[in-house]
């Protein structure tokens, strides 16, 4: 595949990429645009970057929504409890089923990575099971890292230390923990450093939801921090959602940032499901309840966006659309400058990429896979504007996806 006429991100000119066997051999910019010869896509002047990544989804719960009943009050906890309901009526054919659906939105949508959480709270471990035969099936087609995910509490919920070393044998590749769920905070404290080991036990990465929750008294964050920092793991671990940092005082986050930024950590919010489910318990003024994005951005910590859920107990909504939420989080997190806007994928794209530890192969560069997306827009700032949609996913040299362009017809009443 030989591209031409195409932009890349931060960049004026237009380029021609030559592609081999699946891998960029050749990125050459162009003096001016050139007709395209046969078997050359002319990418129109269109913006080519790295794949969308989705870092953090359930895809075990995804389309459960209002099964056995709705999540009436909107809350975290009233999720976890709809969700609980929903449990007992999961099978492989079930979670298989609506899996391929969920993929097969994101794909749609530029999507190439995707780490997805697998409850453990469930003696079966069904959904857990499922998602790593999915992983390995799909291979091909999308990358999927599997979080072992202790929804009940690690150290909480019966057995649930075992079933995360099932889990892991089984072949999760990231330990994943809910310390704000445990029953008291030395059980939560125990649990971050329980997480740790076990990801230095199996060679894995971690990703925590950590502190989801309003209360300015959950501090977890920086157990997870100071264990990742004294045991050198900072780059391979993840903090999502972090919300409770919204509540948190400013001279106890000046502390904290020191802190988070030795450690090397990286963060996820999920802007859409945050917003909708944190300050539930206020009446006025309301939390918007989602970490500081834009203040751990200028610090130079490495955040991400992502989804979380589509149309499940947590959030009702959802549509595989990454730009949706980058729209969404820019907006709640007041990240409304230009510069804000001339860099918002990174937010989608390389900052995911770096949590997901997979830079060394992802991204435009020689030598590495020829996957990429083509957007409707010639930089960040028109794409983002105009919510431009993805014309054409190419994985390893092979489209898997591809749209026409909206097309305008003029009304006669404009002349």
């Amino acid at each position: 595949m030989h591209i031409v006429n195409a932009r890349l991100r931060q960049r004026s000119e237009l380029y021609r990429l030559e592609t081999d066997n699946g891998v960029f051999s050749a990125i050459t910019a162009q003096d001016a645009p050139i007709k395209a010869t046969e078997g050359q896509l002319d990418a129109g002047g269109k913006l080519l970057c790295a794949p969308f990544i989705e870092p953090h989804i359930h895809l075990d719960a995804a389309l459960t929504a209002g099964e056995p009943a709705w999540n009436e009050s909107g809350t975290l906890f009233e999720g976890i409890e709809r969700w609980g309901e929903r449990k007992p009526m999961l099978s492989e054919a079930d979670i298989r089923a609506r899996v391929l659906k969920t993929l097969n939105l994101l794909i749609g949508n530029g999507v190439q990575f995707v780490r997805t959480h697998a409850d453990t709270s469930d003696p079966s471990l069904v959904g857990l099971k499922t998602l790593c035969a999915l992983r390995d099936e799909l291979k091909d087609k999308i990358d999927i890292q599997v979080v072992a995910f202790p929804q009940d509490g690690l150290l909480s919920y019966p057995g649930g230390d075992r079933l995360m070393e099932e889990a892991l044998e089984i072949g999760a590749d990231v330990v994943g923990g809910i310390p704000h769920f445990e029953y008291t905070r030395e059980l939560g404290v125990a649990s971050m450093k329980r997480v740790i080991e076990l990801a230095m036990k199996y060679d894995r990465l971690v990703d925590v939801h950590c502190d989801e929750i309003d209360d300015p008294n959950s501090r977890f964050l920086e157990v997870l921090a100071c264990e990742a920092l004294f045991n050198d793991l900072g780059s391979r671990v993840t903090a999502s959602h972090t919300v409770a940092m919204h509540s948190y005082d400013n001279a106890y986050c000046s502390k904290l940032f020191l802190l988070l930024k030795r450690s090397g950590i990286n963060f996820i919010s999920c802007p859409t499901e945050s917003i909708h489910l944190q300050g539930r318990f206020d009446t006025y003024p309301k939390r918007r309840g989602v970490t500081r994005v834009k203040e751990l951005n200028e610090a130079g910590i490495n955040v991400c966006f992502a989804e979380d859920s589509i149309f499940d107990p947590w959030y009702s909504l959802g549509n595989g659309k990454l730009l949706r939420t980058l729209d969404f989080g820019l907006h709640i997190c007041q990240m409304m400058g230009y510069k804000d806007f001339s860099q918002a994928l990174s937010l989608i794209t390389d900052n995911s990429a770096r949590t997901l530890n997979i830079e060394d192969r992802y991204g435009i560069e020689v030598g590495k896979p020829a996957s990429f997306n083509l957007l409707e827009g010639e930089d960040d700032y028109s794409v983002l504007r105009n919510q431009g949609d993805v014309l054409l996913s190419v994985r390893h040299g092979k489209t898997i996806m591809q749209r026409e362009p909206a097309r305008i017809i003029t009304p006669p009443w404009i002349g």
